[in-house]
């Protein structure tokens, strides 16, 4: 009896993990094949936009597939017309390779909703349920109550152990627009992407009007990461107002300050990397602090910024010895901005607009302490920060 394996998606776009989970994950459970099914599109799933057709998603699941004799690549979701069903999806699957034993391979993040999948009983009946791990930190506490919901609707559920996946779609799309993925593409798709034009791989952002750097930059941050972003260019361009900044370089150093904070620790190593920077011991060590670093980067690299701009990017978390007036904006700005809830803020709010320095300093100062309370290390360019505002009597 053949054993067949079916992994859906979107594949938006198709990456190392995806076929790294297909193919290990056939290993595992002993299948003789693969079929990969782009989906034309997802019920209930919004493809974000600027997506590729369908027709394009399929052919890079294709160029990705081809090396790998045990995958195959269907068009049978692309071809349908509307929203893809995975129950007749199966059945189609099911009259196409009769007497096969099929098994649908899901990643952990789908497990707890495939019993609210449409038709969810003819599922189980028609396939086995194999668990793709992504390698998630909540991913135990993930599978063992969405297995034992499957396993009371009768299904049969299977591990497939492969080496965790360490990356998804969205932030791959990221790093695309940063010009920084080809680790998680294989060669012949990232080739078909440039070609293509795709994700922004050829956009033009080089000094964007303020509402299009806006939109642009609000289509890489985490959903609840803008009403923060929003907030501090607001905030930064009243305090420019108030000390004599530059109000335009303060909204766009304000607005792009957090551009590569959806980036996990990894990945903003993956952007050093790519963008063949040195790293100092302590951003070795905390890879999570980077977002600063690499921001500065793509704000000069992707986005044209002048250097004004790029140091206040730069310094916003950590600040640093000598800060000029736009660093100072910025780095206040991002601490106290109207969205900011946390003691002592009201306090830091009314220094920004009667004394910067001021400002500045208690801004350090309580990072210092939250940052001794947590246990963490502090980086030297902010001990550097206070010791030069001492020095200046502040």
């Amino acid at each position: 009896m053949e054993r067949i394996g079916i992994f859906g998606g979107t594949f938006n776009p198709p990456h190392t993990g995806h076929i790294r989970a297909a193919v290990r994950g056939a290993e595992a459970l002993g299948l003789d094949k693969v079929v990969l099914i782009p989906a034309r599109q997802v019920p209930g799933k919004q493809m974000p936009e600027g997506s590729p057709t369908p027709e394009q998603r399929l052919e890079m699941v294709r160029l990705a597939a081809a090396p790998y004799p045990i995958l195959e690549v269907s068009d049978l979701e692309v071809r349908a017309q509307g929203s893809s069903y995975t129950w007749q999806t199966l059945r189609t699957l099911g009259e196409r390779y009769p007497g096969a034993e099929l098994t649908l391979m899901v990643g952990s993040d789908r497990l707890l909703s495939l019993p609210e999948w449409k038709q969810a009983e003819e599922i189980v009946k028609t396939a086995a349920i194999a668990v793709v791990p992504r390698g998630g930190k909540q991913e135990k506490n993930l599978l063992l109550p969405g297995i034992n919901a499957l396993e009371e609707m009768g299904a049969t559920v299977t591990t497939a152990e492969t080496v965790p996946c360490e990356i998804s779609s969205t932030q791959l799309r990221r790093l695309l627009a940063f010009r920084c993925a080809s680790e998680f593409l294989d060669p012949a798709v990232e080739d078909y992407i440039r070609k293509n034009s795709l994700y922004h791989t050829v956009s033009d952002w080089n000094r964007l009007p303020m509402d299009r750097l806006e939109q642009v930059v609000i289509g890489l941050l985490n959903p609840n990461r803008v009403r923060h972003v929003l907030g501090c260019r607001d905030t930064a361009v009243e305090l420019a107002k108030r000390w004599g900044a530059d109000t335009e370089d303060a909204a766009r150093a304000g607005m792009l300050h957090d551009v590569t904070k959806a980036l996990d620790g990894p990945l903003q190593l993956t952007l050093c990397r790519a963008y063949g920077t040195l790293l100092d011991d302590f951003s070795k060590k905390y890879p999570k602090t980077l977002h600063a670093l690499t921001g500065s980067l793509v704000a000069e690299r992707i986005f044209g910024e002048n250097k004004a701009v790029v140091s206040a990017i730069r310094h916003h978390t950590t600040g640093k010895a000598d800060m000029n007036t736009l660093e100072a904006i910025i780095y206040v700005a991002d601490y106290m901005e109207p969205n900011r809830d946390f003691p002592g803020v009201e306090e830091l709010r009314k220094l920004a607009f009667s004394d910067l320095q001021a400002a500045l300093k208690l801004g350090l100062e309580m990072t210092l302490v939250h940052l001794k309370n947590q246990g963490s290390e502090v980086s030297p360019e902010s001990r550097q920060a206070l010791e030069w505002l001492k020095g200046r009597g502040v």
